[in-house]
C-alpha cells in the first residue's frame, strides 16, 4: 500500500495552525507534519504524524525534514506579527523574510527530488497594503491585489516581498542556468487574509485584534479601550473561513490560478459597527476609544476592504460566515461559553 503524502505545516501552534491540522486530518490525504519553534500540545499530537519543535532559520532542521519526509504541500504559517515586528524590525525579517527564503529553498529541493511541484500555501496579510491617507482609502474601497501596495509595517513589507519571493521561486528561479526552461518549479500559492477573528483562542495583541479583544472583555465583564477610532474600518474572517481559503487553494487547478497571491474576502466593519455587535449580544459591555496614534496608523493604512473578485473566479471562493453568522453563530456562543461561570 502506498504511503499517504506529506503537508508539512509550520508554526503550527498558532490559532490557523490548530484549526488547519484538524482540517487536514478530516480531509484524511495527507499525513501530518508540525514544526514550531514550542512543541505541539498533547491534544493535537494524536492527529499528526511527526511533530518537531525547531526554529525555520535552522537550515539543518529543514533539510533534515524533506529527507525524511515526502512532503508534498507545505503549509508556511510561521511569522512573526505586524506589532512585535514594529518592536524588533530585524527579527521580524528574519522570520518573514529568511525564514520563507529557507522553506521555499527545501520546497523547491524537494520538487526536484520528486520530480512534480510541491505545493506551497503561503498566508498573506493586508498588511501588504499600504495606503497613505484616509481619503486615498476611501476611494480604493474594496481595493484589488494590484493597488495600495506600500506597507507601512516590517511584516507589511515582509509579506509582501515573500509573495514576490514565491512568484520567483514558482516562474523564475535560476533563470539563467542552462536547464532552466526545462526544470521543474516548485508551486507557489498565496491568500492575503484579513483581521482573522478565533472563537477558539484568546487575542494576543495583533495589531488586528481590538475587534476580538472587545468580545472577550464584555464576556468577563472587564472594561476595554479600543485603541483605533470609531470609523477605523478593516476587514474581518471568521476562522473557520481562513482554513476553508487554504483548503481551497491548496485543490484549486494550477491552470486555473492567475495570481501568485489573491485577497479573500468575508465582512468589513467599523470599530463603532464592531461595537454595536458586541454590546447586542453583551449588552452591558463597557468599551470607551482610547486612540494608540501609532497603532491607529497602521490600521488606517489597511484597505477597507477587500476586491476577492479573481478568487471566486480561479477557484469558486466564497466566505460562509457573514457578519450575523459569524457574530451570532460563531464567536459570541463559544466566547460566551469560554467564560461563563
Amino acid at each position: 500500500m502506498q504511503k499517504r503524502p506529506v503537508a508539512l505545516i509550520t508554526g503550527a501552534n498558532g490559532e490557523i495552525g490548530r484549526s488547519l491540522i484538524e482540517a487536514l486530518h478530516r480531509d484524511g490525504r495527507y499525513r501530518i507534519v508540525t514544526l514550531d519553534l514550542s512543541p505541539l500540545p498533547e491534544k493535537w499530537r494524536p492527529l499528526c504524524f511527526e511533530t518537531y519543535a525547531g526554529n525555520i532559520l535552522d537550515r539543518y532542521l529543514l533539510d533534515q525534514l524533506a529527507a525524511h519526509h515526502e512532503i508534498e504541500a507545505v503549509f508556511h504559517l510561521a511569522a512573526l506579527l505586524s506589532t512585535r515586528g514594529e518592536r524588533d524590525p530585524e527579527l521580524a525579517h528574519q522570520i518573514n523574510v529568511e525564514g520563507t527564503l529557507h522553506l521555499l529553498r527545501m520546497a523547491q529541493s524537494l520538487t526536484l527530488r520528486l520530480d512534480r511541484p510541491v505545493k506551497f500555501i503561503f498566508p498573506s496579510s493586508i498588511a501588504a497594503y499600504g495606503i497613505p491617507t484616509l481619503a486615498q482609502k476611501k476611494e480604493f474601497g474594496r481595493i484589488r491585489e494590484d493597488q495600495g501596495l506600500e506597507p507601512i509595517t516590517m511584516y507589511g513589507v515582509n509579506k509582501l516581498y515573500a509573495e514576490h519571493l514565491g512568484r520567483y521561486f514558482m516562474r523564475h528561479y535560476r533563470m539563467l542556468s542552462a536547464n532552466s526552461e526545462k526544470s521543474v518549479r516548485l508551486d507557489f500559492r498565496s491568500v492575503r487574509f484579513p483581521g482573522l477573528i478565533s472563537a477558539e483562542t484568546v487575542p494576543s495583541g495583533g495589531t488586528s485584534d481590538y475587534g476580538p479583544e472587545m468580545l472577550h472583555a464584555a464576556a468577563q465583564n472587564k472594561p476595554y479601550a479600543c485603541f483605533v477610532a470609531p470609523e477605523a474600518q478593516i476587514p474581518f474572517m471568521a476562522m473557520p473561513d481562513a482554513i476553508k481559503a487554504l483548503m481551497g487553494l491548496l485543490d484549486a487547478p494550477r491552470e486555473k490560478l492567475t495570481l501568485p497571491a489573491y485577497n479573500v474576502g468575508a465582512f468589513s466593519l467599523t470599530a463603532a459597527e464592531f461595537v454595536t455587535r458586541v454590546k447586542k449580544a453583551f449588552p452591558n459591555a463597557q468599551i470607551t476609544f482610547a486612540i494608540d496614534q501609532a497603532r491607529a496608523r497602521i490600521v488606517d493604512s489597511w484597505p477597507a476592504d477587500v476586491d476577492d473578485s479573481a478568487a471566486r473566479r480561479d477557484w469558486k471562493w466564497s466566505a460562509d460566515y457573514g457578519i450575523d453568522r459569524a457574530f451570532d453563530e460563531y464567536l459570541v456562543p463559544a466566547i460566551r461559553a469560554r467564560y461563563r461561570d
